[in-house]
């Protein structure tokens, strides 16, 4: 108790709109879960077609970078805290939208998912921003650390509690045995969950970027490094957001399992994640995101040799550790770019989250429209085992681009240093 106390303390030693920000994210925390997992395994359930649930992920990836756009352009008139809160609330009308569709069409899908994008779009544009403006270098692997220590918490306790409301209402016939309502229950639980994100957020007193152009060409070369990152990052984004989902439901079983194999591994994986953002520093980035490429790949590897229930298992295992290592190190290493390119070509901070942003979208694409053409065109089955590891191998290139990014950045000096 006195060990938690003293961390407390030092969470409270931080600044206000640090604590606001992550308790804020702390709420929304619990809505991720449902929004990534369930609503592609609603897809599958209703449609049966694995290529909606890729539409889906394609509209909502174009709906992102169109509302950064369309966010740069608000920032002038609405408050920041606004805007983030309207992303939070647009999560619950998407999935809204999705369930009162009758029957799950190409059309009634995309338009579903281009609302989530947008909702996504006005959350993470506003959410970035934010996490640059109330942190500094010092202190940002302490905030992803939290941050991320926030959402695999999360990713325990509520696929579980939702995979298992999801299976029991099929198993007991509750509702008349439509599980279908147990699905628009978890989306009422969604939206109220995101209010109240939504009127925690404007506790934060938060300021608005200075008005300024935000729309750019040609940048520095370390932030154009920085974007081909995001480029690969995006790559595995893109392939990654429906391949598992696919995986659990194909060869282990149905929401069920999908809940509790996110949850297996997921506590030991927050308590690292945890001590790692307390007692690491800045020139522990690369290694950590090094060893989550190489889990990744490693995942990859028990997928293609097994492709069995099993192999998912240890699949899901390595990519519980993996991601939030990959994020833990990135979210710092792009905040601390665009410290630097920001001071030297003297431009608006959110000109990098944007143009970020596009880069991630280009790659996205790419993984998404990869996965297409091979389920389609050449088999599931390819697209499912093959692939994966292909995918994986290109994501490790991501090291040795993240390795040259952090040497620029020990030649030069940042503003917080000079």
């Amino acid at each position: 108790m006195n060990k938690l106390s003293q961390e407390f303390q030092f969470f409270r030693s931080h600044p206000l709109g640090m604590r606001t920000l992550l308790l804020t994210n702390l709420i929304y925390a619990l809505v991720m879960p449902i929004v990534e997992l369930f609503v592609g395994a609603y897809i599958m359930r209703n449609s049966e077609d694995i290529s909606l649930v890729v539409i889906f992920q394609l509209a909502v990836y174009t709906g992102i970078p169109l509302t950064f756009l369309i966010n740069g352009y608000l920032l002038n008139h609405f408050p920041i805290a606004r805007l983030y809160s309207l992303g939070m609330l647009l999560s619950g009308v998407s999935m809204f939208a999705m369930m009162s569709l009758d029957n799950l069409d190409t059309m009634g899908v995309f338009i579903a998912g281009l609302i989530m994008g947008l909702s996504y779009g006005f959350f993470w544009a506003n959410r970035d921003f934010l996490a640059l403006n109330t942190t500094k270098d010092d202190n940002r692997n302490y905030y992803y650390g939290i941050e991320t220590f926030f959402y695999t918490i999360t990713g325990i306790v509520v696929p579980l509690a939702a995979g298992a409301f999801i299976a029991a209402t099929d198993k007991n016939g509750w509702f008349g045995g439509n599980v279908n309502v147990a699905y628009h229950g978890l989306t009422i639980g969604v939206f109220a969950l995101s209010v109240l994100a939504s009127i925690l957020v404007h506790r934060g007193k938060f300021q608005n970027p200075k008005r300024a152009p935000f729309l750019f060409l040609k940048f520095d070369r370390l932030w154009n490094k920085m974007l081909g990152l995001a480029s690969l990052k995006g790559v595995a984004q893109g392939y990654i957001v429906t391949a598992p989902t696919m995986l659990i439901l194909s060869l282990v079983g149905k929401e069920g399992s999908l809940g509790l194999i996110t949850s297996i591994g997921a506590a030991l994986s927050a308590v690292l994640l945890y001590v790692l953002g307390r007692i690491t520093g800045p020139q522990h980035r690369l290694l950590i995101y090094g060893i989550g490429c190489g889990l990744f790949v490693l995942g990859a590897l028990f997928n293609a040799g097994l492709y069995s229930a099993e192999g998912v298992i240890l699949f899901m295992l390595c990519l519980l550790f993996a991601r939030p290592l990959l994020d833990i190190a990135y979210f710092p290493i792009q905040l601390k770019v665009i410290d630097v390119v920001a001071e030297k070509e003297g431009r608006n901070e959110f000109a990098y989250i944007f143009n970020h942003e596009l880069g991630l979208y280009l790659g996205r694409l790419l993984g998404c429209g990869l996965f297409i053409v091979l389920a389609r065109y050449v088999s599931e089955y390819v697209a499912l085992r093959y692939a994966l590891l292909v995918i994986a191998s290109v994501q490790f290139l991501g090291y040795f681009a993240m390795k040259g990014i952090v040497r620029d950045l020990g030649k030069r000096s940042s503003p917080e240093t000079s």
